[in-house]
């Protein structure tokens, strides 16, 4: 049997961030390594003039559209590992029709934005950020903003989509003693029940839940989901999170919601990235922004590589993947 061969086409300074010594080391036993040395990522032309003669491809953010000429001389292609979360931007029908597996570490960026919606939410109940910022620009013992404050424990949140993110953000929300309602039309009532969490409708979720955090993915049922009418039904106070994408709220019916100050909310993603100097949202006292990072860790940059180290050997020796993607289950994903 020919040595395995994997094509691993994540250019320099990515490919550290990723591939830890110990999980190039693993993929070292498992096949020959061809490593992306230019620095860049590859144009299709060029992903195409070195696939051939390759069984892996382990790739990631930059990766080129897998279209039939790219795939054309990949002669021994049979998976792609791709160390990162969405795979829409380069899979193409033809990766489908040569029976070529895609598996993804969407699962695996997850479990970083789940915490970070759980650690939003507690900074919004405890307003932690807005003591500090107080104590520093001179007050000497703020206390008023006592009467604001509330522990999680015992709080309705209200999870928008129930994929990877939301099933992981529900239970870091259960751990700390929070009620989880969840809005999915995709989600069986038995998988709701298994991680017990209650369905709602979606104006029954806005207008029950105190705490409202988006994990929507980006497909035609969802661009702005969430509008002027949906951000009416928010509670007088509630918190409004977003780490998911922009796309699922209309931006300047937020803005107008979030200009009487009734609401509190968080935003990590926005229409335009980066969020222009001159954005409003950037004067907004009951704003808290951050810059697209809720996924962004050096331990889940690491923990992408690992988890698709952990595929190929799966593949390897035989095994079913865990993150595989099908055609079917494409079409309604990130």
């Amino acid at each position: 049997m020919a040595e395995h061969r994997i094509l691993v086409s994540i250019p320099e300074p990515l490919r550290s961030r990723l591939l830890t010594a110990e999980t190039l080391a693993k993929l070292h036993t498992l096949a020959h390594l061809t490593l992306n040395e230019e620095g860049r990522n590859w144009s299709a032309e060029e992903l195409a003039r070195h696939l051939p003669g390759h069984d892996v491809l382990l790739a990631s953010w930059g990766l080129a559209r897998l279209t039939p000429e790219v795939l054309q001389g990949a002669d021994r292609l049979r998976l792609v590992a791709y160390a990162a979360g969405s795979v829409k931007g380069f899979v193409t029908d033809a990766l489908f029709e040569r029976g070529i597996i895609i598996t993804h570490a969407a699962a695996r960026i997850a479990d970083s934005v789940a915490e970070m919606a759980l650690l939003l939410a507690l900074v919004g109940l405890r307003r932690v950020h807005e003591f500090d910022r107080r104590m520093k620009s001179g007050e000497l013992w703020p206390k008023d903003l006592e009467a604001k404050t509330f522990e999680i424990r015992g709080k309705r949140v209200g999870l928008l989509g129930m994929g990877y993110v939301g099933q992981r953000t529900a239970r870091l929300f259960q751990a700390v003693g929070a009620e989880v309602w969840c809005y999915d039309p995709y989600l069986s009532p038995s998988v709701a029940s298994a991680l017990g969490v209650r369905q709602a409708t979606l104006d029954e979720l806005l207008s029950q839940c105190p705490i409202v955090s988006v994990h929507l993915p980006i497909t035609e049922e969802t661009h702005h989901l969430i509008g002027a009418r949906e951000l009416a039904l928010l509670q007088d106070g509630a918190l409004f999170i977003n780490t998911a994408r922009a796309w699922v709220v209309d931006g300047e019916a937020l803005l107008r919601e979030l200009e009487t100050g009734r609401i509190w909310a968080a935003l990590d993603v926005f229409d335009e990235e980066p969020l222009p100097l001159d954005s409003p949202l950037r004067r907004l006292e009951n704003v808290l922004l951050t810059p697209h990072v809720a996924g962004q860790t050096v331990d889940s940059y690491q923990g992408l590589g690992e988890c698709m180290a952990r595929e190929i050997e799966r593949f390897f020796h035989g095994q079913p993947l865990q993150y595989s993607v099908s055609r079917e289950a494409l079409a309604r994903m990130a």
